[in-house]
């Protein structure tokens, strides 16, 4: 017999299988040794009030096993002679266009400036020895894009946009844990999610398809308002490379010199709102005692608390962003010059700091009112320069105590950081843009009211938090998914626009490789 539950019960009756086997017994009345099985459906914490729920929805299993399992598995088969689609970038919108084209019997030939998520790791750790940024490898580009070193958080509000179980169950397939098909909010962590993302390659190249690492796209072939591939150069060798098909363009929010190409070209984009600001970084200890209301913290039972803050100043949102409990800052540049700051959590969350993005919406005519196309971009790369120039003109980020940011006041020293470039004292306050400086300013007196003991100066903010998602987008046909002028031309993902975050750039990348089969049959490519 099988019997679902919703259950409300505290941290230390859900810890285990065998805890909870012992209260459903008591709770329901059941023998516990005919309860075999129990396979946790969703799970999510309480903790509104002083006493900590666990709220559950649980299936057991009274003197039967399951019969299935608990991943939905997806059929790859071989697609080595099949027709081609081009996918340019190997992130999250790339990688699941790849997985997808393959279970549609389209043959994936994806293209990644960057290197492989093995190699990609040496230059990421060079960042805070030498404060040198590799242009083609870094938090942002290689294998993974910008999710895979920066927490692998898998929360998206994107409900409507399609299959979002779909992605978890494949990221399960490839190696994560069942955990985030249960969990309010899924983290794979940036520990394990490389070796997912290792493997989910490794899936395309088994059954056919192809990935060239290094190899850097430097021209969409037109012809007649139609793509018919890319050219591209292989960055070790600086040789020539031409592939032919239509092109899934996933790319990523930090491609300046993609969006500049396009731009070039007269490809249709527009500017679209970002968010700006900073890594708010707290004592995680501080943020458990505060979240679960008690002056002891989390206790034994419960994982290092998350929060969330949102509020309106001057008519724009001011709010938290990518919350990162147990975790760290990094230094997330992809060039020279600038500065960005971003933020992880390995997937115990156990390190002695909590961060987040604190940041304010800026729209396009807030910085410009006659912008143009690329007016937000320009504004992320001033706003990033001048904060290299602030941090010594290294990856050593400009900071300041969270109090005195709101009383106009210098730190004479900062707390202990994450962060591991280092950090330097500088009033961001006076030198971030008003716009910014002003509306986080009246957010964080906002939240202290809200949250007694958040706003403190044991909390550092680090600048500058610019890359909360792309500052263009590139137009296209909400049916076909096409760009709006160039036919099989897919702009896909975070990076086009249409995504904010891995699982809805996996949707999308799913959604791309979906429209680009129906394209490749309608056209008679196959």
């Amino acid at each position: 017999m099988i019997n679902e539950y919703q259950l409300r019960v505290l941290p230390q009756q859900a810890v285990n299988e065998a805890t909870l086997r012992e209260y459903i017994a008591q709770e329901k009345g059941i023998d516990a040794r005919t309860i075999k099985h129990i396979r946790v459906l969703k799970r999510s914490i309480d903790a509104r009030q002083r006493t900590i729920f666990i709220n559950l929805k649980v299936r057991t299993y009274i003197n039967e096993l399951p019969e299935d399992d608990e991943i939905e598995y997806t059929t790859y088969n071989d697609v080595s002679s099949s027709p081609a689609v081009i996918v340019v970038g190997e992130g999250p919108g790339g990688l699941f266009a790849a997985l997808r084209l393959i279970e549609l019997g389209v043959k994936p030939i994806v293209i990644e400036r960057g290197k492989d998520v093995r190699e990609r790791k040496k230059d990421i750790a060079a960042i805070s020895r030498t404060h040198k940024v590799n242009g083609e490898s870094n938090y942002c580009f290689g294998e993974g894009g910008a999710g895979a070193y920066s927490d692998g958080k898998l929360y998206t509000r994107s409900k409507k946009r399609g299959n979002i179980n779909k992605i978890l169950n494949v990221f399960c397939q490839h190696g994560a844990s069942t955990s985030i098909l249960v969990d309010a909010h899924p983290h794979i962590g940036t520990d394990k999610l490389p070796r997912v993302i290792e493997n989910m390659r490794n899936t395309i190249v088994k059954c056919g398809g192809e990935v060239h690492f290094q190899t850097k796209m430097t021209e969409l072939l037109i012809e007649r308002d139609t793509v018919v591939g890319v050219k591209a150069i292989l960055l070790t060798t600086q040789q020539q490379q031409t592939f032919k098909g239509p092109v899934i363009l996933a790319t990523g929010h930090s491609g300046r010199d993609v969006y500049q190409y396009l731009y070039n070209q007269g490809i249709e984009m527009e500017a679209k709102s970002l968010a700006i600001g900073v890594r708010l970084e707290h004592p995680a200890e501080l943020i458990d005692r505060i979240q679960y209301h008690n002056k002891n913290g989390r206790g034994k039972y419960l994982p290092a608390a998350e929060y969330s803050f949102v509020t309106q100043v001057d008519g724009r949102g001011v709010y938290s962003f990518c919350m990162c409990p147990g975790g760290f800052v990094i230094p997330a540049a992809t060039g020279p010059q600038q500065i960005v700051v971003n933020g992880m959590s390995p997937s115990n969350r156990g390190s002695q700091w909590s961060n987040s993005g604190m940041v304010v919406e800026v729209h396009p005519e807030d910085i410009d009112e006659h912008h143009d196309v690329l007016s937000m971009m320009k504004f992320q790369q001033e706003i990033e320069q001048h904060c290299w120039q602030q941090g010594n003109m290294r990856q050593t980020a400009p900071a300041q105590r969270m109090v005195d940011f709101t009383k106009g006041k210098l730190s004479y020293d900062l707390p202990k950081t994450s962060y591991s470039p280092g950090l330097i004292s500088s009033p961001l306050h006076f030198w971030l843009p008003s716009i910014i400086s002003n509306r986080l300013k009246q957010g964080f007196l906002k939240f202290g009211q809200m949250s007694h003991g958040f706003l403190t100066n044991e909390a550092t903010l680090i600048a500058v938090e610019t890359r909360t998602s792309s500052p263009v987008r590139i137009l296209r046909n909400s049916d076909t998914l096409q760009h709006v002028r160039i036919q099989g031309l897919f702009p896909c993902g975070e990076g086009a626009g249409y995504a904010g975050g891995i699982v809805s750039a996996g949707v999308d990348g799913e959604r791309c490789a979906n429209a680009a089969a129906e394209y490749i049959k309608a056209t008679h490519l196959v």
